[in-house]
């Protein structure tokens, strides 16, 4: 190794002086680019300080505060069972108001809060035949609306 040293003294000392005066050459640049663009650097440093400030606010301001949760809510439905003497005073309540089978599926749907176009699409009907159930359930049972007819098909247990 030392005779290495010996061998390529000046031309390693050579190397190094020239590698110094690029870094002090290297040095000034950036100095005379600072001196020469100081106020876009100013403009770049804020840009990117708001910048920096502006994420961290939208990520702070976007974050929820709490966890929303999906909660499934069973209930259980009772239905009363009818007895044998209601299911026959009831049919005896159809057949006194001349309701037919279509009547009251109409009836039921009704009920259930169908409007017209929903109850003749579930029972393959068209608007008009429906209308006409309609009507013929006013007349039947004495109503002159939906709701009355509901409430009224409730009363005489038509319809639960």
């Amino acid at each position: 190794m030392l005779g290495f040293w010996h061998k390529y003294k000046q031309l390693v000392l050579y190397a190094i002086s020239l590698v110094a005066i690029l870094i002090v050459l290297q040095l000034l640049q950036y100095k005379l680019l600072l001196v020469n663009h100081s106020y876009e650097i100013y403009m770049l440093c804020i840009a990117l300080l708001f910048t920096g400030l502006g994420i961290w606010l939208a990520l702070k301001l976007m974050k929820p505060k709490k966890e929303i949760q999906t909660v499934i809510v069973e209930k259980k439905v009772y239905e009363k069972l009818l007895t044998e003497e209601e299911l026959q005073a009831i049919e005896k309540e159809k057949q006194k108001l001349g309701l037919s089978s279509r009547e009251m599926e109409v009836l039921e749907l009704m009920a259930q809060g169908f409007s017209n176009q929903e109850i003749a699409d579930r029972l393959f009907l068209s608007l008009p035949t429906v209308k006409t159930h309609s009507s013929n359930l006013f007349l039947k049972l004495d109503v002159k609306r939906r709701t009355q007819a509901i409430e009224k098909a409730r009363q005489l247990r038509l319809i639960q």
